[in-house]
């Protein structure tokens, strides 16, 4: 089974890339939609943050995570943010790699380790081939705002905890520009879709975590 961690900056269009790779036939593992479900009451990451936090990140009632608090908390805070990485991670990557053999032992042939931090956790070396999705600062930024509903400075912040784009188009094999349209999108992700089997595999190594 062949793995291509795809990723990009936040609002660059990486789950619509997502959502074309698996209209391809790939098998698609969503690292944020795996938190999600980590992060339901009484589930892994949800004992880990409020035996550290305290009920001031839970809503009531139901006892869900409130993501803004926990979000106000580490974006604001260094030390939390660090500590937030490195409790997590171990988590996410044990469930993840679970998830990648459940696919190898289903045959399939391509999986996408859709990872919005996959260069920051180390994860780039579960894959084959590194994608990243990109479009410029300003479309970046005007994106995030329209998409979440936050202030000018709450996404630059959120970018800013992020390695930057240009970085990641650097280390990566392909580079999709998501500036243009969605057709122009699909014959990006299609064509580099079809040509990956080509490429080398990555040398191995080990993540973080």
């Amino acid at each position: 089974m062949k793995i291509i961690g795809l990723t990009g900056g936040i609002a660059c269009g990486k789950s619509t890339v997502s959502t074309i790779l698996k209209s391809l036939g790939a098998k698609i593992l969503d690292a944020d939609a795996m938190a999600h479900e980590l992060m339901q009451p009484k589930q892994p990451l949800w004992n880990l943050y409020v035996s550290h936090w305290g009920d001031r990140i839970l809503k009531q009632p139901g006892g869900t995570l409130d993501r803004r608090a926990i979000g106000a908390i580490v974006f604001g805070n260094p030390a939390e943010r660090q500590w937030l990485d490195s409790a997590a991670h171990p988590i996410l990557l044990k469930e993840a790699q679970r998830l990648l053999e459940v696919f190898k032992k289903q045959h399939a042939k391509v999986a996408v380790l859709d990872v919005p931090l996959l260069f920051e956790s180390g994860w780039d070396c579960l894959a084959d081939e590194i994608w990243v999705t990109s479009v410029s600062e300003d479309v970046q930024l005007q994106r995030l705002m329209a998409r979440n509903g936050w202030t000018e400075d709450e996404a630059r912040a959120r970018i800013a905890a992020q390695m930057p784009l240009a970085e990641k188009r650097a280390r990566a094999d392909v580079v999709l520009d998501n500036s243009g349209t969605l057709d122009e999108l699909r014959q990006q992700v299609t064509k580099a879709y079809r040509l990956s089997e080509r490429l080398l595999l990555r040398g191995s190594c080990q993540p973080n975590g």
